[in-house]
């Protein structure tokens, strides 16, 4: 039988299955189900720069600021510090998972800009945080925001996030780069450890009948995979970074490709939001079946197989490989 164990961010992993960036961070008797059936870690859902940096400013606006407008406000004004703001009760949360579950509960921070919120990346290593999972949901809009000036920006807040802890980050990207290995590189140079792939990016459908936007979550099929595998594929061996496939897992041969593609971990979130943590279970008995069948005795034998690890020119054969498929459309 196939060993399961791996090694992520560092971390010792009984399995390669994690749970994603989600709601359940919330439940936690549903994650604890989620890792009595199989997962090797949880990450939470994410905490985000605009919510810590509205804030601190809405506490500094209604509160410090007028302190000083009175000789006598100190006597009635409370500091800021006593209210719960920011990253408190992210920070409670935290810690109680992290004393309630036996594998590594991994902080996730969703920034676009460089700044004092990065700071709070020191506060959740300090609740006990076994790594931090820095999600760029970064979207150009402005015609004048070039894509160097975006990548250069997302890069200098990974770096000013690493600089701030000890503990490893990961960095979770969108598909959206029209150069993604030079980018992973940059990644790469700021000392970040993992990469996280991919975002899937939520946008809003239209109610024709109240003309207004529809923000309903539609839930990801394995139809979405390919995207992770390709990426996973070409970057094998071509990064130190260890790789995380987020997005259209939703069977053991799904969490099987991406193995077999590179990725180090896999993160399953959807299939969980529909059938429970018996679907961490199922994808685990499944995925152990396969690459047992196949004859691997671990998943460091499979990963990376599938990789264009050993392709002389992988963009000759990226385009190969489009035509042919073109031709199979039948």
């Amino acid at each position: 039988m196939t060993d399961l164990t791996t090694r992520w961010l560092g971390l010792d992993l009984h399995s390669p299955l994690v749970v994603g960036a989600s709601p359940l961070t919330d439940d936690l008797d549903a994650l604890k189900a989620c890792v009595d059936a199989g997962a090797g870690a949880v990450v939470m859902h994410s905490l985000f720069e605009e919510q810590l940096v509205a804030e601190q400013m809405a506490a500094h606006r209604f509160i410090d600021s007028r302190i000083n407008t009175d000789a006598e406000a100190r006597s009635f004004f409370p500091e800021s510090e006593v209210f719960e703001m920011g990253s408190s009760s992210y920070l409670k949360r935290l810690a109680q998972l992290q004393g309630s579950l036996d594998v590594p509960v991994i902080a996730s921070l969703n920034g676009i800009s460089p700044g004092g919120w990065v700071q709070h990346a020191r506060e959740l290593e300090e609740a006990g945080a076994s790594a931090i999972e820095l999600n760029l949901y970064d979207l150009a809009t402005e015609p004048s925001e070039t894509a160097i000036t975006l990548e250069q920006r997302q890069l200098k807040v990974v770096r000013s996030v690493v600089q701030q802890v000890s503990i490893p980050v990961s960095v979770k990207l969108s598909p959206f780069y029209s150069a993604l290995p030079s980018f992973v590189a940059g990644v790469e140079a700021t000392g970040a450890r993992g990469l996280v792939l991919f975002n899937r990016f939520y946008q809003p459908d239209m109610d024709l009948d109240e003309l207004a936007l529809s923000r309903e979550i539609v839930l990801s099929t394995s139809a979405e995979l390919p995207l992770r595998l390709h990426a996973m594929a070409m970057l094998f061996n071509r990064t130190r970074l260890e790789m995380a496939a987020s997005g259209g897992v939703h069977t053991g041969d799904d969490a099987t490709k991406a193995i077999l593609s590179g990725a180090t971990v896999v993160q399953v979130v959807s299939a969980v939001l529909a059938e429970g943590p018996a679907a961490m279970a199922r994808i685990t008995g499944e995925m152990t079946h396969r690459l047992t069948g196949i004859g691997y005795a671990s998943l460091a034998e499979a990963r990376g197989a599938l990789s264009l690890e050993n392709v002389p020119d992988a963009g000759t054969w990226e385009r190969l490989n489009y035509a042919r498929l073109l031709q199979g459309w039948r």
